[in-house]
């Protein structure tokens, strides 16, 4: 098997399509190399620790709904493109990520990190749930089949806060300046949502080495 690191945010768009994109190369290929591990990297590690308010966000990063309107359309146009449904409408609070970072790495102790991941991009993106909010996560632990009970008391408490802030601050030492990224074998990098017939590609040059691709 091939590890396949990936930095994400679960409020980042194109790490939902990127997501998606390498979903459907692992559909159509079943026998895929791939060991799948998810990493942190907040898109906004300033936030306050109870998020803000959805306007007030995009006043301050985008200047208001216009720049906010031309930042996401390219977003939203690709998503309809791709028969993905995103609702930037339903989403009421853009949320700090710290928790579920946390959620996502105590999934992957469980051999549940990249069900949960999914369920966050799709409270997030399709139902405009706050998943800053713990009880929306402990909600998502729960459909991952997780011991929500666990991961109530674990998200009461501060395990590990500073492991996951180190983990963020690794990447970008390492010269991570965006996600979502993808490391194969801990070698190669391929920045953004890279389309799924790249994977596909990827996935047949690792299966059958040293064969000339087809034109």
């Amino acid at each position: 098997m091939i590890k396949l690191d990936i930095l994400s945010d679960p409020i980042c768009p194109w790490c939902y399509i990127g997501k998606t994109y390498l979903d459907r190369a692992l559909a159509a290929h079943p026998d895929h190399p791939f060991t799948i591990e998810w990493h942190p990297f907040q898109l906004n590690p300033e936030m306050p620790e109870g998020g803000m308010e959805r306007r007030a966000y995009l006043e301050a990063k985008f200047g208001g709904t216009q720049g906010a309107l031309d930042a996401y359309r390219p977003i939203v146009e690709r998503a309809e493109a791709e028969g993905m449904e995103i609702d930037f409408g339903a989403i009421q609070r853009t949320p700090n990520t710290l928790n579920a970072h946390r959620l996502i790495h105590w999934a992957g102790i469980e051999g549940r990190q990249t069900p949960v991941v999914s369920f966050l991009f799709e409270a997030y993106f399709k139902q405009g749930l706050d998943i800053g909010d713990k009880a929306v996560l402990i909600d998502i632990a729960k459909r991952a089949e997780m011991d929500s009970d666990l991961v109530q008391r674990l998200l009461d408490s501060d395990a590990d806060v500073e492991d996951t802030r180190a983990r963020d601050a690794h990447a970008r030492q390492r010269g991570v300046t965006g996600v979502p990224c993808f490391i194969v074998h801990n070698q190669h990098v391929l920045p953004g949502a890279q389309p799924t017939e790249l994977w596909e590609q990827v996935i047949d040059e690792v299966l059958n080495p040293g064969e000339q691709p087809v034109h």
